[in-house]
């Protein structure tokens, strides 16, 4: 009996496998996604079987002998994000697959979530891959490769990005949808953001802040993690990078899965690098410590009806050069012409002393979104922000560990947006937003803060339409938004009293904007706005030491609402896939800009001795050009050339605005081969960076005159390798390589150092 159940058991296994012929094919085209048009030697993988293909001058691939279950195709090509998609098998498929190869390769680009409606927005991509190539820097660091985008600094540690010129509460930055509230005033309080716990950073250079609550006079960046894959696995990748300057160590990692119930993803960062050093000394005290963690929730409760829920904890410890502290006035003068900073010390750290900052941000999103049909959908969000931060100065009698400057913010925010495409291609998008801040200075310090407290409650409405035609598309905008904030600040006369001011400002604000393409070759691009930024507090208010940037502040209790007109206007053209160039004029208008101006006084307080600023206001002009041009030589070789050119003045006298980016120049030669052996995408890079002189600022304007113009010449090299499941990718890099000697305008510890020297990078990806 029990031979013949074996026997019968083995036919039913043989049948078996005879049925499972494994003689499926998956068919398939890789397209560009702007474009349509196909992607030649894009390599395609299925990785639960280690084979694979490459696609023809169609675009087109096949892979055959598969068998029914469930795989994972790994799509990748040069200058595009690698794709991964889950697809179960049960019968020849054909497939179109679309990668996001112009926005590397030729700069067009397609912007998901907020702007997918826009077409009239000059708009800039930083995707993962070149987020990889750039693992330890900071969000306004990462941007500076873009043309017209900078970074205003205080250090190597501290950077907040510049688009045309403004930055800080000029600019809107969005962290996963949400305006970022924080200690937005001052060069040296950089955004609370981590770029690694995103997928995307995208720039905004026209005015496109109609859609979003905050004091914005034009552009926007947004911050945006990608949405969690549909696939029931776990999926992941851990990131390692290593610079030498500053012996900088970091790890980060991201794990996602998919369930029918509910949908997860986490990501974490650590970093710790020590002092910096330039070609001759250590930047002594420029350390910093990062750790940071985000979580996201999404659920599809019904066919129509959807929820997400996101958290973000970003934490900071920033050392400030300590030669920027000085304690007399004698000293304070010599410091700014001398070769070396003080208090210099001849051997590496990764100690943290004072001066120092400590900032954490924690962000908590809920939101909400059903569908009424294709056409009309609803969003609901809330949010709330913390942000917590203390600096620490240089105290006497044992005091250094009680912080010069320690506030507390909390913020609530609700909106509700409601979106519908009409057939005759008319799109429609309105919404309502209420604000609140909360901003209070902890009584831990034991001397007068340099802002004050303050209650601010904001309300506003928007209402955006926008058109296709043929060739043509139209985009119209207007926002109306009320601030009241109420203001407890202290007296500058002895004895001291609490001052109560209570300030509301109503405000207009509009866009409008039109794309029109002639051809496949040539388009133009138009976009005019109106925006309004109230005074912040700290511009009306400050009085006191900042220590962040080593000088003493007062504000200015008078100063009105800034109001400006902006104007871009581009034209793009390309041939053959072959050549790209794009230009981008602009010009902006700002009616009572501003501005933080340098006294021709020092201040010698029990804390040492500081130059003085005064927050000013005049009307001002801010006008230049981004040009972007890109040429595929072959199919080996690639060049790009930026080049950003930038002017400011007030209008009265034609005095140069200070604080400006200097004019730019990035070239980038690339060489690239699709598989050396086994390795896949490997590419090699040679930049060069020249930084014009900032010669229109007169000796009265600042304590330094602008130093001089300078070049650094990078390289960078990259590939990929595929293990079955297991895809790494690899990059190296030097920085700065001939070792330069160089100031930047822009950086606030010019004053008494210079920037960093030669630096090698490594960075390491792992994704499974």
């Amino acid at each position: 009996m029990l031979d013949k159940l074996l026997i019968l058991l083995f036919t039913i296994t043989v049948i078996s496998s005879h049925a499972q012929t494994c003689e499926l094919t998956v068919f398939g085209k890789v397209l560009d996604k702007q474009t349509k048009k196909p992607i030649e030697f894009a390599s395609v993988y299925v990785e639960e079987l280690t084979k694979g293909t490459v696609s023809n001058v169609e675009g087109e691939f096949e892979i055959n002998h598969l068998c029914s279950g469930e795989y994972h195709l790994v799509v990748s090509h040069i200058g595009c994000e690698t794709q991964k998609i889950f697809f179960q098998l049960s019968a020849d498929t054909t497939w179109t697959v679309y990668v996001e190869h112009s926005n590397q390769l030729l700069n067009e680009v397609t912007v998901e979530d907020h702007f997918q409606e826009s077409q009239s927005q000059e708009v800039e991509v930083i995707g993962v891959k070149e987020m990889n190539r750039q693992l330890s820097k900071s969000l306004g660091q990462t941007l500076e490769n873009i043309s017209g985008v900078a970074a205003i600094k205080n250090g190597n540690g501290v950077a907040k990005p510049v688009v045309h010129g403004l930055y800080g509460n000029r600019l809107t930055i969005l962290n996963n949808g949400i305006a970022q509230s924080g200690q937005q005033w001052g060069v040296d309080h950089a955004p609370e953001i981590d770029p690694l716990l995103a997928n995307r950073i995208t720039v905004v250079k026209g005015v496109g802040a109609v859609e979003f609550m905050g004091n914005s006079l034009g552009s926007v960046i947004l911050v945006e993690p990608k949405k969690i894959d549909k696939d029931p696995h776990l999926h992941g990748n851990a990131r390692y990078f290593f610079s030498s300057n500053g012996l900088s160590n970091g790890i980060n990692f991201e794990l996602q899965q998919y369930h029918k119930w509910v949908a997860w993803k986490v990501n974490g960062t650590l970093k710790k690098s020590g002092d910096t050093n330039t070609p001759d000394y250590f930047l002594t005290n420029t350390g910093v410590e990062e750790y940071n963690f985000s979580a996201e929730l999404e659920k599809q409760i019904t066919s129509k009806w959807s929820a997400n829920l996101y958290y973000s904890s970003f934490n900071t410890q920033i050392g400030i050069l300590r030669g920027s502290h000085i304690g007399n006035l004698t000293d304070l003068r010599s410091a700014f012409s001398a070769n070396q900073p003080f208090f210099t010390q001849e051997n590496f750290s990764y100690n943290i002393q004072n001066p120092r900052q400590e900032v954490s941000h924690q962000l908590l999103k809920a939101s909400s979104k059903y569908l009424f049909s294709e056409q009309a959908w609803v969003e609901v969000v809330y949010a709330k922000q913390i942000n917590n931060r203390k600096e620490f100065d240089v105290r006497r009698g044992g005091r250094n560990d009680k912080p010069a400057l320690s506030l507390d913010q909390e913020s609530d925010f609700f909106e509700t947006k409601f979106h519908y495409y009409f057939q005759n291609e008319w799109h429609l998008k309105t919404g309502v937003q209420v604000n609140r801040v909360n901003n209070v200075n902890v009584p831990e310090t034991g001397i007068l803060p340099l802002v004050p407290n303050y209650l601010s409650n904001e309300r506003g409405g928007f209402l955006i339409v926008a058109k296709s035609f043929d060739k043509l598309k139209l985009e119209m905008g207007a926002r109306v938004e009320e601030e009241n904030r109420k203001v407890a600040s202290i007296s500058n006369t002895v004895p001291r009293e609490i001052l109560n001011f209570d300030n509301t400002y109503l405000n207009y604000t509009a866009s409008a904007g039109v794309q029109y393409a002639w051809n496949e070759q040539f388009s133009m691009n138009y976009n005019v706005g109106l925006a309004a930024r109230n005074p912040e507090v700290n511009e009306m208010y400050s009085n006191g030491l900042h220590q962040g940037v080593s000088g003493i502040e007062e504000g200015d209790i008078n100063l009105n609402t800034e109001r400006a007109i902006k104007n871009t206007l581009s034209f793009a053209t390309k041939k053959k896939e072959k050549l790209f160039a794009e230009v981008l004029l602009y010009h902006q208008y700002i009616q009572d800009y501003i501005y933080l101006q340098a006294q021709d006084e020092f201040r010698l307080t029990i804390r040492g001795a500081f130059p003085l600023f005064k927050y000013e206001q005049t009307d001002a002009q801010i006008y230049g050009l981004d040009l972007v041009t890109k040429y595929q030589i072959n199919e080996l070789w690639l060049t790009e050339l930026n080049y950003s050119f930038i002017r400011g003045n007030e209008i009265d006298n034609g005095v140069s605005l200070i604080n400006l980016p200097s004019n730019s120049i990035l070239s980038t030669t690339s060489w690239q081969l699709p598989q050396i052996k086994s390795l896949k995408n490997v590419e090699l890079q040679m930049l060069h960076r020249y930084v014009f002189e900032q010669r229109n600022i007169t000796a009265d304007q600042d304590f330094v005159a602008p130093p001089e113009g300078y070049y650094l010449l990078g390289f960078r090299a990259s590939s990929e390798k595929q293990f079955k499941s297991i895809r790494l990718e690899g990059h190296l890099g030097v920085e700065n390589a001939l070792n330069a000697r160089y100031r930047d305008y822009l950086n606030r510890q010019r004053y008494f150092a210079d920037e960093l020297g030669r630096n090698f990078t490594v960075g390491l990806v792992v994704g499974f």
